[in-house]
């Protein structure tokens, strides 16, 4: 009996640009879609929007997380459109930030990290010291998510649509961008040093000094 042969592998789907694009676009601007929808148009609306973005990110992804967080986003627009509620549409960027910290967690427990995993992407070669590195990056994101998810449910929960709209359409973006900003900073400091320091020890005759 002939072996099986084994069954080539699909190759993967590519998600068209465009897609992308417009995913990126609706996703960053959510708290703005919702502000100006406020007195307008119903909630059931940005409900149906809502479950859109959500489905539409999963398939994009092809994350489990992001299909847990499809189908959170789900039982929020559910409840938005069964009640004509603003209030469980205003919590989605707070469920972002948790599957973000989800993401980034479980990546530290299993290995590599994710910021590991990203800057392997354009560095294959990669020292011990760049993957202590990119540890400590992932548990300062996920420092971050935390945080800023904290700050996403109480102002969807306590402070005004006004107010919620300027921290999660605006405040929460420039805050990920100075973090990013801050590590590249600090990740040139951290590359000058191990440079220094491998030029020290491949110098003749350092080992012997």
């Amino acid at each position: 009996m002939a072996p099986a042969m084994p069954t080539p592998a699909a190759p993967p789907r590519r998600t068209p640009p465009l897609l992308a694009a417009v995913l990126l676009a609706v996703s960053l601007a959510y708290p703005v879609v919702v502000y100006l929808a406020l007195g307008h148009v119903s909630p059931r609306w940005i409900a149906l929007l809502l479950v859109g973005l959500a489905l539409a990110r999963a398939w994009v992804t092809r994350e489990s997380f992001w299909l847990g967080a499809a189908a959170l986003a789900i039982v929020l627009a559910a409840a938005s459109f069964l009640g004509g509620l603003w209030g469980p549409l205003k919590l989605y960027p707070a469920l972002v930030n948790a599957v973000m910290f989800g993401l980034f967690a479980m990546s530290l427990w299993r290995g590599p990290s994710v910021v590991e995993r990203l800057a392997r992407l354009r560095e294959p070669d990669f020292p011990p010291a760049a993957v202590a590195y990119t540890r400590r990056v992932t548990q300062v994101w996920c420092g971050f998510f935390v945080v800023n998810g904290l700050v996403a449910v109480a102002t969807a929960l306590w402070a005004s649509t006004a107010a919620w709209t300027l921290y999660n359409g605006l405040l929460s973006y420039v805050a990920m961008g100075a973090l990013m900003g801050g590590e590249w900073l600090v990740r040139q400091r951290v590359r000058a040093r191990i440079a220094a320091r491998d030029a020290v020890h491949e110098r003749p005759g350092a080992s012997n000094a």
